[in-house]
């Protein structure tokens, strides 16, 4: 049974994470999955079926979004329709922490992915599909 409320200090859950992508909570209907992109790395170009929202707490980035281009700092929210092609791309000397929303879930629950690679591994072995009701 899902408690009625789960309490988050996501500035400190986010920065405290190392892991590329650690899904944080699933719900029916949402997902919260928090992200750090290391110096020079990118979530990678990307297109979801789902909406997602991205708020950034840490690092400095760059937004690319449909072919336009903008920095991220933190404080930074950028909301990413469904159908939508976008990359993140940290621009600056530390990692890019993040934390996003989805809307269905993106990712099976409990998923972890210590490095970009060993993310896109699993998605190519359909090892990250979540479950849909």
């Amino acid at each position: 049974m899902i408690p009625a409320m789960l309490h988050f200090s996501i500035t400190t859950v986010a920065a405290a994470s190392a892991d590329f992508r650690r899904v944080q909570w699933t719900g029916s209907h949402s997902q919260l999955v928090v992200m750090t992109v290391p110096p020079g790395g990118e979530i990678g170009e990307e297109v979801h079926e789902v909406d997602q929202i991205l708020a950034f707490v840490g690092g400095v980035g760059e937004a690319v979004v449909e072919g336009e281009t903008r920095e991220v700092v933190p404080g930074d929210l950028v909301v990413v329709p469904a159908g939508t092609t976008h990359n993140f791309v940290n621009t600056g000397p530390n990692p890019l922490v993040l934390y996003t929303i989805y809307a269905p879930p993106e990712h099976a629950d409990g998923t972890v992915h210590r490095t970009r690679d060993e993310a896109e591994a699993a998605e190519d072995a359909g090892l990250d599909e979540p479950a849909r009701a």
